[in-house]
């Protein structure tokens, strides 16, 4: 059952939604059965949970997993560490520390160390099919995800929603809780990602509220 792999102190407040989860995961396992392959790997699904519920100070919402099994590794935006290749979404967030706070701990694509700094890196949906954009935005994983992103706004934490599907969430978070832009895809960026300077304001909003500031 796939709700077994939501780490254990997120599975109270996923509970209402445990038969939906086991549900998708049994769809899933069909698609599986037929031929495709899922991304990322299972053990990778609920990668993003991987941080105590009350520690969350930012949550970064995305759309869905990097069609390409080479990229897709459960956080959004993120990658296993490497030397060149990137996706050119994480090279255009890259692009963007750079620009604006003049440097960044994640050259090798691994934003992980985002994660242990109670940075939430969490797409809207949480597999989808290798090759397939958006393959799986019909199989009810906004329902799991808008519970996840509901209580990250209880806990205080800020929200960067990056494109229309991550938008859909700006409710959950009071005006000073969120900052809204563009996808940082190649397709958008130039539409208002790059430029926006959202790292730093993310750190204003955290010394507002007496936090550290995130190492971006």
């Amino acid at each position: 059952m796939l709700f077994s792999l939501v780490p254990t102190p997120w599975q109270p407040i996923l509970e209402e939604h445990k038969d939906l989860i086991n549900s998708i995961g049994a769809e899933l396992q069909r698609r599986a059965d037929l031929g495709e392959r899922i991304l990322p790997d299972k053990k990778w699904v609920f990668r993003a949970l991987e941080m105590e519920p009350e520690t969350v100070k930012v949550i970064v919402v995305g759309q869905d997993p990097y069609p390409n099994a080479n990229d897709a590794c459960g956080l959004a935006f993120s990658v296993l560490p490497r030397k060149s290749g990137l996706p050119g979404s994480l090279m255009n967030i890259q692009k963007e520390i750079i620009t604006d706070i003049g440097s960044t701990t994640t050259a090798d694509g691994d934003l992980s160390r985002w994660s242990s700094q109670g940075v939430m890196l969490l797409n809207r949906t949480l597999t989808v099919t290798a090759g397939e954009s958006a393959s799986h935005s019909s199989l009810g994983w906004d329902r799991v995800t808008e519970k996840i992103v509901s209580h990250c706004a209880q806990v205080g934490a800020i929200a960067l929603l990056w494109g229309n599907s991550a938008r859909e969430c700006a409710p959950f978070f009071k005006e000073d809780k969120r900052i809204e832009g563009v996808h940082p895809s190649p397709l958008s960026a130039h539409r208002g990602f790059l430029g926006s300077k959202p790292f730093s304001a993310v750190n204003s909003f955290l010394a507002a509220q007496g936090a550290a500031p995130i190492t971006w």
